[in-house]
């Protein structure tokens, strides 16, 4: 059976180091984007903005040479959207970045090599 997927609430931007501020400022300061409030551990690697009805997370990574799309899809079943994911021969990507211990989600990559955090239904 399919599971039934619909976007998320969160688009990353992931960002070389060299690069960082000058995105930041163009969300910030070009665009005028308004900031998220995030008071949380790690979030001065983090940077979120409202964006219509999602948030887009500018990332900080120095691991990455040019700046990356990753998008968020929610699903009611996590664990059936994983076999059915399994079985349509989608890689799972768990290892491109830790989650929290007992989140409900995991991380694929579509046929174009975007990454995608697929999470249960909040």
């Amino acid at each position: 059976m399919k599971p039934n997927f619909k976007p998320g609430k969160n688009i990353a931007i992931k960002v070389p180091l060299h690069r960082y501020r000058q995105t930041v400022s163009f969300y910030r300061d070009t665009l005028g984007l308004e900031p998220i409030d995030r008071s949380s551990p790690g979030s001065g690697d983090s940077v979120g903005f409202k964006f219509g009805d999602k948030n887009l997370w500018i990332d900080r990574s120095t691991t990455l040479s040019q700046a990356e799309i990753w998008l968020e899809i929610e699903t009611e079943d996590i664990a059936q959207a994983a076999a059915f994911l399994e079985k349509s021969s989608i890689a799972r990507r768990d290892q491109i970045e830790p989650l929290p211990d007992g989140f409900n989600g995991f991380w694929i990559t579509s046929p174009a090599d975007i990454i995608h955090l697929v999470t249960g239904e909040k």
